[in-house]
């Protein structure tokens, strides 16, 4: 499998009981097929993947197939702090007909490289589909380096990573040691630079709501190879990413997606809402983005 475009890790609405809305789930996959992304993602922390029951986990991933069907692929994270459930999480993910996987260090056990690398393994021996890491330092607690990416690289099922530790100096490694490691970008204000060096995908949260926003980027830089329209839409999209980092990550990218009218309902605890003013903050930015990247891609400006 090749991890090309825009892969969007899929939330999940919540009804006002705090339970999943299979319906209001179904209308947000829907909406991203429709606005062209390139695969979906269920299971990861956008998804708040953390706060649900192992059950739910699994009636979310099959629900997941049966909407999309062979429309999209369909990746499933297998984030968990214990190496067993993590491999449950595998298995179930190729029971339901999932196109990949998604693994991730166990938060909190701090595991040397090499212990996360014989978790990462275990979990391939699993499913034995096609797996994209996901280096997540600073909600994980370690980082995948080199001696990891030696490990783990050997496995034919790892083709690509998540590289969301921000470290530029990671991007360098796994872009000059590990080329057959396909980059993915995981950090958003460092899209272009990812793109620079060879990432052909994107999994960028704010896609739940501005998926023809982050294709454009996409498109800019991959294939049309237009850096410098690239860069006039990474600066549009640089406020919204500086929104994003203000400490409620998931309450912002689900009240992006009330913005474009679909139900999302509540976060579960022990997160809590965006209040009014940051409502209005984040309104005013993504009205502006959306201004400037149509005056963008429009050909005003680029040939």
């Amino acid at each position: 499998m090749k991890f090309e475009g825009i892969y969007t890790p899929a939330i999940t609405p919540l009804g006002q009981d705090g339970q999943i809305d299979h319906g209001a789930f179904a209308a947000v996959l829907e909406s991203l097929i429709e606005a062209g992304v390139h695969g979906i993602i269920v299971g990861g922390s956008t998804g708040e993947y953390y706060s649900q029951s192992a059950q739910e986990r699994f009636d979310l991933a099959a629900y997941a197939r049966d909407v999309i069907g062979t429309r999209l692929p369909l990746v499933i994270g297998t984030g968990a702090t214990r190496t067993e459930d993590s491999v449950e999480y595998a298995k179930a993910a190729k029971e339901v007909g999932a196109d990949a996987i998604l693994v991730s260090s166990p938060p909190y056990a701090l595991p040397t490289e090499r212990e996360n690398a014989v978790h990462a393994l275990t979990v391939d021996r699993a499913a034995n589909l096609p797996i994209m890491l996901y280096n997540y330092p600073a909600r994980m607690g370690v980082t995948m380096g080199d001696e990891y990416f030696s490990r783990v690289g050997k496995s034919r099922n790892v083709v690509a990573i998540k590289e969301s530790s921000g470290d530029t100096a990671n991007l360098h490694l796994l872009a000059r040691k590990f080329p057959h490691i396909a980059l993915s970008c995981g950090w958003d204000d460092q899209a272009l630079e990812f793109f620079a060096w060879g990432a052909r995908s994107w999994v960028c949260a704010g896609s739940n709501f501005l998926p023809r926003e982050h294709v454009a980027l996409y498109e800019a830089c991959v294939l049309e190879k237009n850096f410098d329209k690239g860069r006039a839409i990474m600066t549009a999209m640089l406020p919204l990413m500086d929104f994003l980092e203000c400490g409620k990550f998931v309450q912002s990218i689900k009240y992006g997606c009330e913005l474009i009218g679909l139900e999302t309902g509540p976060v579960r605890a022990p997160l809590r809402p965006l209040n009014s003013e940051q409502k209005r903050a984040l309104q005013t930015v993504v009205a502006n983005l959306k201004r400037t990247v149509t005056h963008i891609t429009s050909g005003a400006n680029h040939a």
